[in-house]
């Protein structure tokens, strides 16, 4: 048999050959038309398999693989899909994707377009949470060492729930019941698609509340809802939920389900309550029954104080009858104090005839002539002092047509010429006033016979 690729009629150059009426197709036109091929066979269907590669990339888009034990195939959720996903796929979970097959001529493969994502039965269900839980477990939230006790009287109350349920009347109506409290109640659905997030809005607006603001930051939270399935609870699974809760700064209790049902908040949580009602009676205590034991503390504080009161007074009385009397302490000390006044009296009637003899001695020699003889030697030693100081006066001089000089502005007497040229500026002190003058500071002239008067005789 020939071989087609060899045989005569094959050309290095295409042609057009009779009987051949298929015309040669471009790449992209083959891929267009597997594209509508596949879109209009498989424009909806729902396939079953396990997340293989699942990441989510800066787009928001996500990416993944579902495969089973034949085959794989690539899946794509764009980005306002993914935000309405009601579980955060992970790689392991089997899932029934709905959404339409397509073709991606870039890389000749066909993937599927995925518009909703279901777990494939409680089985995965549970799988997912128990994969969740453990990550959450390993990173510590579910630690004990870093749970928080609940204050004992909370004055506010924070709920989060729905405002319609019946969850908001029981908490609102056993508080009332137990300890009437200040509740604030932050709306939220508990249910549904969005729910998680709003959840997770709710607590984390509660801890980020500033005392003294203008809505009060309460003191405990509660996050409650209802009973139900699984799924019905599954917002309480969620991590952004568990997150903000092991990271929230108030104590938190978990009221959600009945007694049977248990989340990952419930494990997140400061403490569990079996119900919302009883979280209510966990967050308070009983009024009735606190007063009640105010009551016995104040009865005990005061049986105490009268018995304390009892024993002091009859310790009280037992020293009474051991002390001595007041006439018994005092007797001595009166008497001494009778002996010591009477001696005063005598030693102060001695001490003044003493004091009266030696001023009548003293008297005697007070006679006056004395006393003049010695005024009139004072006198003349003070007159001689006084004239002394007039004698060394130097103002006194000035009467007699002498200056006296002193430098400005220091006021010292200057007794040179080179004083009082090296002060430059002087004070001349006359007998009836002063003269501010100043100095050259120029030496004595030298003699010239020539300058000489006429007159005036020549000395040599």
């Amino acid at each position: 048999m020939a071989d087609p690729f060899y045989d005569s009629q094959a050309r290095l150059v295409a042609e057009e050959m009779a009987g051949d009426n298929a015309a040669p197709l471009s790449v992209g036109e083959l891929a267009a038309k597997l594209k509508r091929v596949v879109e209009g066979e498989f424009g909806h269907v729902r396939l079953r398999g396990e997340i293989s590669g699942y990441k989510r990339v800066a787009s928001g888009h996500a990416y993944l693989a579902l495969k089973d034990d034949g085959a794989v195939i690539d899946g794509v959720i764009w980005k306002g899909q993914v935000g309405m996903l009601p579980f955060q796929p992970q790689d392991g979970i089997e899932v029934i994707a709905t959404g339409r097959i397509t073709t991606y001529p870039g890389r000749s493969k066909y993937q599927i377009i995925i518009e909703r994502m279901e777990l494939a039965g409680e089985g995965a269900l549970m799988a997912l949470l128990e994969k969740l839980k453990a990550k959450l477990a390993g990173e510590g939230l579910f630690d004990t060492q870093r749970k928080k006790r609940l204050p004992f009287l909370p004055r506010v109350i924070g709920v989060v729930t729905s405002p319609t349920g019946a969850v908001i009347r029981d908490i609102l109506h056993r508080l009332e019941d137990r300890c009437p409290s200040h509740v604030i109640v932050w709306p939220v659905k508990v249910q549904g698609e969005g729910s998680a997030a709003e959840v997770a809005a709710a607590i984390r607006g509660f801890d980020a509340l500033v005392p003294g603001g203008p809505v009060a930051r309460p003191d405990l939270i509660i996050v409650a809802r209802g009973g139900g399935s699984i799924e019905d609870l599954w917002s309480f699974n969620d991590e952004t939920v568990v997150r903000a809760i092991a990271a929230c700064s108030i104590p938190i209790i978990s009221a959600v389900g009945h007694e049977t049902d248990t989340t990952l908040a419930d494990h997140a949580a400061d403490l569990r309550a079996p119900t919302p009602t009883a979280a209510a009676e966990m967050a308070v205590p009983v009024l009735a029954d606190l007063r009640l034991t105010l009551a016995a503390h104040g009865q005990r504080t005061e049986k105490c104080a009268r018995r304390y009161h009892e024993r002091g007074r009859e310790r009280l009385e037992a020293l009474v009858r051991v002390i001595p009397r007041r006439d018994a302490l005092l007797g001595p000390q009166r008497q001494r104090a009778d002996d010591l006044g009477a001696r005063l009296d005598r030693g102060l009637e001695r001490r003044v005839t003493m004091a009266r003899g030696v001023l009548d001695r003293s008297s005697g020699a007070l006679r006056p002539a004395v006393l003049m003889r010695q005024l009139e030697s004072a006198r003349d030693r003070l007159d001689r002092t006084w004239r002394l100081a007039q004698s060394l006066n130097p103002d006194a001089l000035l009467d007699r047509g002498y200056v006296r000089v002193t430098a400005r502005p220091s006021g010292e007497t200057l007794v040179s010429g080179a004083a009082a040229r090296a002060a430059g500026a002087v004070t001349l002190h006359f007998r009836d006033g002063q003269v501010d003058a100043k100095v050259e500071r120029a030496g004595p002239k030298p003699y010239d016979r020539k300058s000489e008067p006429a007159d005036q005789p020549n000395l040599f």
